[in-house]
C-alpha cells in the first residue's frame, strides 16, 4: 500500500495551538485538525488514485503552510493542562431531611437522573433542565427529567452557563461552546496559558479565572479584553454582572471593574469555593464555614449562613428569600440567615445548584442531577410524611458522536426566506463577519465562530439579535452555508 503523512503545527501569539494532520493512504486522504492535546475534526476525500491523491494532500499542506503552520514532531507539545476542583463524596443512602426543630423528615425529591460521571454543569429555565459531565456528555431534559437531546464535547464539562437567550457550555478543551443549535458550536477559545477553574458570560463577555488566581475578560470576538490578578489563588468563582466582576480565591472575595480593571473592593473570607449572585449581592461559598453574603455596592458583608463545614456550591430562590448550601447535605436557610432544614443528597457531593419555581437543582459528585421539591408547600407536606414518588432516570445507553462542530448544512437562496444572510470579509488581518441582509447595520460585526470563518463565504442564520449593550450583533439558531448562486 502507497501511503505518505504530513504533520503541522501551528503556535499563534494569543496561546493557541493547533495541529493539521494529511494522511495518504493509496487514493484516499485523511485530514485531521485542530486544538493540540484533542482528538480534533476529521474529513476524508478519495481521489482518482494515488498520484491524484498526494497532489491533492501537498495542496492543503500548502495553504496551511502560507497561514504560518510548520512541520513538527507529533506529540511534542502538551495537552493543556486540566484541574478539577478536589472533591471526596460521601453519600447517604438513608434521603431523611432534618427541620430546623431537629425533626426527620423524608425529603421530597421528585426525580433523580444518572448521567454516568460527575457533574457540574447546570441551568435550569423554562424550557428545559441542563446537565454536563466530567465525560463531555450534556443532556436537555424537560421538567420531568426525561431526555429530551444529548451532545458530546471533546472534554469534560466545567460549567453551564446563561447569558439571555444564550446557553454556554465551558469546556475542559479551552472552547466554550454555543448550545443553541443543532450541534454545539464554538463560541470562545480560551488561551491555552489559563488553567480553566471557572466561567461566566455577561452580555457577550466571557469571564474566566484561573489556578494562579488571574480573571481575563473576552469580547464577543473571543479577544482579549482584560486580565487582572486577585489576591490569591484557586479562583473558583468568578460572575459577571454590566458594571463588575466579582471574583472569589484562598484569600477571599473581590469586584474589578470591566471598563478599568481596577479593584472595586475585597472582603477576606476563607477560601471561595463556588459563587453565586443577586441584583444587590454575591454569595460566596467558603471553607470551613458555608455562605457568605456580600454587598456588590460596598463588599460587606451582609449575612452569614453557618453550615459549619464547607459550601461546595451554593444558590438562592428567587429575590434571596432562601439561601441554599451544599456539599455532601444540602443545607437551606431563611434570608436571615436561620437554618430551615438540612438533608443528605444520597448521591455525593453537591457541585453546583440553582433554585428555580420551588424546586432545587443539583448536580453531584455521583454524576445525578436531583430536583427536590423546596417549595413551603411541599415542605410542609414532607412534615405530616406526604411525599412525591420519586421517579429515577438513567442517561441512555445508546451513546452519540463527539459533535462535529465544523460541519454546516447547506442552503440554497430559496431556502433563506425568514433567516438572515452573513458575510465574511477582511478586516485587517482578521477576518470579520458582518450582515448582508437589508435592514442592519452595515458596520457591525457579528460574533461568529472563528473556526468557520472563510473569507468571502456567505453564511445564513436563523436570526441575530443585537447585544444589549449594542455595538455588535449575536446570532441566535442554527448556522448554515450558503450555496454559491
Amino acid at each position: 500500500m502507497q501511503t505518505e503523512k504530513f504533520y503541522l503545527e501551528l503556535s499563534e501569539s494569543e496561546g493557541s495551538h493547533k495541529f493539521y494532520e494529511v494522511v495518504i493512504e493509496e487514493e484516499k486522504v485523511s485530514i485531521r485538525y485542530g486544538r493540540i492535546g484533542t482528538d480534533g475534526q476529521k474529513s476524508t476525500e478519495t481521489l482518482a488514485d494515488f498520484a491524484a491523491a498526494k497532489k491533492y494532500a501537498e495542496k492543503k499542506v500548502a495553504e496551511k503552510k502560507k497561514k504560518g503552520y510548520e512541520e513538527a514532531v507529533m506529540g511534542v507539545r502538551k495537552k493543556r493542562k486540566i484541574t478539577r476542583r478536589p472533591v471526596v463524596s460521601s453519600s447517604s443512602s438513608s434521603a431523611v431531611m432534618t427541620s430546623a426543630s431537629g425533626k426527620k423528615i423524608k425529603v421530597p425529591t421528585v426525580w433523580n437522573f444518572n448521567t454516568g460521571s460527575a457533574a457540574y454543569g447546570i441551568f435550569i429555565n423554562e424550557d428545559a433542565c441542563w446537565v454536563g459531565n466530567q465525560n463531555g456528555n450534556i443532556f436537555k431534559l424537560n421538567h420531568q427529567g426525561e431526555v429530551l437531546t444529548q451532545y458530546k464535547l471533546p472534554e469534560g464539562v466545567k460549567c453551564i452557563m446563561a447569558d439571555k437567550q444564550w446557553i454556554y457550555a465551558g469546556c475542559d478543551d479551552g472552547n466554550v461552546y454555543d448550545l443553541g443549535g443543532k450541534v454545539p458550536r464554538i463560541a470562545y477559545e480560551i488561551n491555552e496559558d489559563v488553567d480553566i477553574y471557572w466561567l461566566d458570560v455577561c452580555d457577550g463577555l466571557l469571564g474566566v479565572s484561573d489556578a494562579d488566581g488571574n480573571v481575563v475578560v473576552a469580547n464577543y470576538e473571543g479577544e482579549e479584553a482584560g486580565r487582572f490578578k486577585g489576591k490569591g489563588s484557586g479562583a473558583w468563582m468568578i460572575r459577571l454582572d454590566s458594571q463588575n466582576v466579582y471574583y472569589g480565591d484562598s484569600a477571599g472575595t473581590a469586584a474589578f471593574s470591566i471598563k478599568d480593571g481596577r479593584e472595586v473592593w475585597f472582603q477576606k473570607t476563607n477560601s471561595v469555593l463556588f459563587g453565586w449572585q443577586e441584583e444587590d449581592a454575591v454569595f460566596s461559598g467558603v471553607s470551613g464555614m458555608g455562605v457568605e453574603k456580600i454587598s456588590k455596592k460596598t463588599g460587606k458583608k451582609m449575612q452569614s449562613y453557618d453550615m459549619k463545614s464547607g459550601a461546595l456550591s451554593c444558590a438562592t430562590s428567587e429575590g434571596g428569600k432562601f439561601v441554599f448550601g451544599g456539599n455532601d447535605m444540602i443545607y437551606c436557610f431563611s434570608e436571615d440567615g436561620n437554618l430551615v432544614w438540612k438533608l443528605p443528597t444520597a448521591c455525593g457531593s453537591a457541585l453546583s445548584m440553582q433554585y428555580f419555581k420551588g424546586k432545587l437543582y443539583a448536580v453531584t459528585g455521583y454524576g445525578n442531577l436531583i430536583c427536590i421539591d423546596a417549595s413551603e408547600e411541599a415542605i410542609n407536606k414532607a412534615k405530616e410524611g406526604d411525599l412525591p414518588e420519586t421517579v429515577e432516570l438513567k442517561a441512555p445507553k445508546e451513546q452519540v458522536a463527539v459533535a462535529q462542530t465544523t460541519a454546516l448544512e447547506s442552503l440554497n437562496q430559496s431556502q433563506t426566506t425568514g433567516k438572515v444572510i452573513l458575510k465574511c470579509v477582511k478586516d485587517g488581518s482578521k477576518l470579520r463577519v458582518k450582515v448582508e441582509s437589508n435592514g442592519y447595520k452595515a458596520n457591525w460585526f457579528v460574533q461568529f465562530p472563528n473556526n468557520l470563518r472563510k473569507e468571502g463565504a456567505f453564511y445564513v442564520v436563523d436570526k441575530i439579535e443585537e447585544a444589549s449593550q449594542g455595538g455588535f450583533y449575536r446570532v441566535l439558531g442554527d448556522i448554515y452555508e450558503l450555496k454559491p448562486q
